[in-house]
Parts: structure tokens; sequence; C-alpha cells
């Protein structure tokens, strides 16, 4: 009898049973979860071969250097933002982080837009000042970056449209000034999920994105994304390996599901938000209503230019009204949760503090500013809703 053919105990079965199981028939829609730490080989040959190659190419070869469920998330993303490769992070914040530490070192000079994400900023003042990272903010909307530009700026980091109040920026222009000067552009596309807008095919050199918003779209599940062109790959690639940076295929298999209706669930979020955000013009106590796909924003042509639509996001502006009846206006909503992040099927919102999270400019003097995701309810809800709100706590 053949040494394969030695029927072997209980204990042996148990541990080896199942793990060569062929299936016979068709396959599944969806690609499968792929939970491994170790991966294994046919032979010490196969084993050598693929941790050669792994620097550059993508090979299962352990599970803190990827796996297939992950990488199927990649290429959605990759394909989505037009790029070259993507790679996985366990959070936005740690997206942006990386790409600092990939392409940035002490005594680099940084040029960041005024709008981004309130996290970066804690990020700069913890972590790249304190290690020797020179930092300038510029204005949201770009136009005095060029007066920063030093010999010692490696990278402009831009989000546009911005956090907050969705300030535009020139991405074209923004590109062509970075590559004038030998310096990447990287930008924040949480916004534009790839389907409202595609950095990478406007100029810049890097995309980063937080899954968890409208990629996931569930409110369940933390992650981000990195996106390059070719020419700046290798960079990120090799630090992310480096940092021992991976992300668990349960949660790249939820955000792989929730890429299947991200068009379908944006042409929701953007139909839903222009009819709340037309009906929030209309009244007398919104002074400004703040999204870029309404003609009075400041940022519409470009908005018109560079995107294909918007989302769910919009803010507004009380005209007459303190601090706390904005608050008070929010916790009197029925139908909105009140919560950080966006981009889930559900509405919510927040009373904000812009002037907190502006350098260049001065928004001291607006009056209290609430940001809304409007989700997948039905509009008129919504809308009645507020109205209430309004009621309870104006009188009118």
């Amino acid at each position: 009898m053949s040494r394969q053919s030695t029927p072997k105990r209980l204990a042996t079965r148990l541990v080896k049973g199942g793990t060569h199981t062929t299936v016979v028939g068709g396959r599944a829609v969806n690609p499968p979860v792929v939970r491994a730490s170790t991966v294994l080989f046919d032979s010490m040959d196969d084993m050598n071969d693929a941790r050669r190659r792994r620097g550059t190419e993508r090979m299962f070869t352990y599970g803190a250097r990827g796996n297939p469920t992950g990488f199927a998330l990649e290429d959605v993303v990759a394909d989505l933002e037009g790029g070259y490769r993507t790679r996985l992070f366990p959070t936005g914040l740690a997206a942006i982080s990386m790409v600092f530490l990939a392409y940035v070192r002490p005594g680099d000079h940084v040029l960041i837009s005024d709008c981004v994400y309130q996290p970066l900023r804690h990020f700069v003042e913890t972590f790249l000042k304190p290690w020797g990272v020179h930092v300038t903010y510029f204005r949201a909307d770009g136009s005095n970056a060029d007066e920063h530009f030093t010999a010692r700026t490696k990278l402009i980091y831009v989000e546009s449209p911005g956090s907050l109040v969705y300030e535009m920026c020139d991405i074209p222009a923004l590109a062509e000034l970075a590559h004038r000067h030998g310096a990447l552009l990287v930008a924040d596309n949480t916004w534009g999920s790839g389907v409202q807008c595609r950095p990478l095919m406007l100029g810049a050199d890097i995309s980063i994105m937080a899954a968890t918003k409208y990629l996931s779209g569930h409110s369940d599940v933390m992650m981000g994304t990195v996106t390059t062109t070719q020419a700046v790959w290798q960079t990120l690639s090799t630090m992310a390996d480096a940092q021992g940076v991976a992300v668990s295929p349960d949660d790249a298999y939820l955000v792989l599901r929730g890429t299947r209706t991200l068009a379908a669930r944006l042409q929701m979020h953007e139909r839903h938000a222009l009819e709340i955000a037309h009906w929030l013009e209309s009244l007398p106590d919104v002074a400004r209503v703040f999204c870029p796909a309404l003609p009075t924003h400041p940022g519409h042509a470009l908005w018109q230019r560079d995107c294909l639509g918007t989302n769910g996001l919009i803010s507004f502006e009380f005209a007459n009204a303190t601090t706390a009846q904005a608050d008070r206006f929010v916790d009197a909503l029925a139908l909105f949760g009140i919560g950080a992040s966006w981009g889930g099927f559900e509405s919510l919102a927040t009373v904000t503090n812009v002037a907190g999270t502006r350098t260049c400019e001065d928004w001291t003097a607006a009056g209290p500013i609430v940001r809304l995701h409007i989700g997948l309810e039905d509009p008129q809800d919504l809308i009645d809703d507020m109205a209430a709100a309004l009621e309870q706590v104006f009188g009118k």
C-alpha cells in the first residue's frame, strides 16, 4: 500500500479533510472570501520564485501581502479610478498617511489645500511636522498655490470638492504646476468615488479614497484605497509592504459587494440631494446652500468641467441662528442620524465647524453650517422632517 493511501487517524483527517475538494459545476457570481495567513506552495522552487517576484508583481504569497479577495477589489478600484494599480488600507486615514510616508522625507516641503479632511491636519501636527516635513496650506480654490512653491516642494495635496462646503480647485492646473517643478499631485477623491470624478484622468499622480463611504455604501466597514499611475506605483507598493499593511478579506468582500451598486446608488443620492438643495434655497432662514452642482456655488464651472455628477452631500448656512439653535434643529430631526462619516444608505446631519478647519480663509463670520448626507429615503419625507424641525426650533 502506498504512503498516500494509508488510512489516517482521526486528528490527521480533521486537519487535512476538505482542503483539496474539487467542485464540479458552475461558479459563484462573486469572488470567494479567501481567508489566509499561510499560503502553501507545491515546491520550494515555486515558493522561492513567488517571493522573488512579489516585490514588483502581485503574488499570493502570504496573507499580509494581500489575498485574492482583496486583489479583486483592487482591480475594481483601479478601473474606477483609471489608474495603474491600487493598494488597500485599513482606513481612509491610513491610506492618506501611507502616501506621505512613501513620497515625503524629513526636510521636504508639501503644499496642502485648506479644505482637506480634518484628520489630515491632525496627522500634520502630530507626525509630519515633528518628523521634519515643512507644510504650507494654500487656498481651497488653489488660486495661490504657486506663491508657496519652493525648491523643496515634493508634493501638492488637494481635496476637490473640499470637505464641508465643497470648494473646487483646478486639478489640471495644479498638476501642471507640480509636474513643472518635479513634484507630485495627490488628490483625495472620496467625494468623487471614481464615478463622479477621476483625478488621475485630470493629471493627478495619486488618488486616495475612503472606501468606508460610497464604495462600501452600508456604513459597516472601514477601508481606504490608493491608486497611482504606473510611474509612481513602486514607491507606494514598497513602503506599504515594508509597513506590513493589510486588510481583512471579509472587509474587502463587503466593499467589493458595495461597488456592484455604486453607480445606481449615486444616481439616487444625487437626485434626492438636489431636490432637497433646491428646497433649502427657497427658505428665508437659509443664507447659503453648499453643493457644487448648484449654479450659485463658486466652483460650479469647474464642477461642470471636471465632474460627471454630484452625490448626497450638501451643507447649508443658517441666516439668523445661533449654534445652539442649529444643534437643536439637528436634534429635532427624526429621519436623520447624528454621526460621523457619510456615504451609507442612510441620511445624516451634523453641525460643522468650518472655521476650525480652515487656515487661509476666515469663516468666523458665517452663520452655523449644517452638513447633510442625503440617503436613499424618500426625499419628500426628509423635507417634511426638516420642515417640522425648523418649526419646532424657530416657530415657522
